[in-house]
């Protein structure tokens, strides 16, 4: 008894393991595999009309459709897609596209994520702002001397 308890133990532990030790191979074919779990998660679509919706927010009904309409017509998304599915491959491992795509694919991710563009409203003025100071700063502080 005590040795098939033992057995029972020792097999649940490897099994476990196993399954926390699992990794994805880092390949060209699971990288875009995770990359296209990923842009499923988060479609750039939806990123794209939750910016539009934000960019019109101050507009009257009328106009602020006709804003996301002309807008939407005008962006190729496919090629937006693309590039964005190229740009994941490019620079993030398989596991690593992974475990963004379980995050944004999970309840929790997508909650986060609806939030995102009221996150990004409230603290864009700051960073453009900043951005702007910055930048006249730069033009009225003569750059250092590299001389001698």
């Amino acid at each position: 008894m005590r040795v098939a308890l033992l057995s029972l133990t020792l097999i649940t532990v490897i099994f476990s393991a196993r399954g926390f030790a699992q990794t994805i191979a880092d390949t060209p074919e699971n990288r875009e595999a995770q990359a296209e779990r990923y842009l499923q998660a988060t479609p750039p679509k939806a990123l794209f009309d939750q910016m539009f919706q934000k960019m019109a927010a101050s507009m009257g009904v009328n106009d602020k459709e006709k804003y996301i309409e002309n807008f939407e017509a005008q962006l190729d998304m496919d090629a937006i897609t693309q590039d964005m599915k190229a740009a994941i491959i490019k620079h993030f491992t398989a596991e690593e596209i992974k475990a963004l795509a379980d995050f944004y694919g999970s309840p929790v991710g997508k909650s986060a994520m609806s939030k995102f563009g009221d996150y990004m409203a409230d603290v864009m003025p700051t960073i453009q702002s900043e951005v702007m100071k910055a930048q006249a700063k730069m033009t009225q502080t003569p750059a250092a001397s590299t001389g001698p």
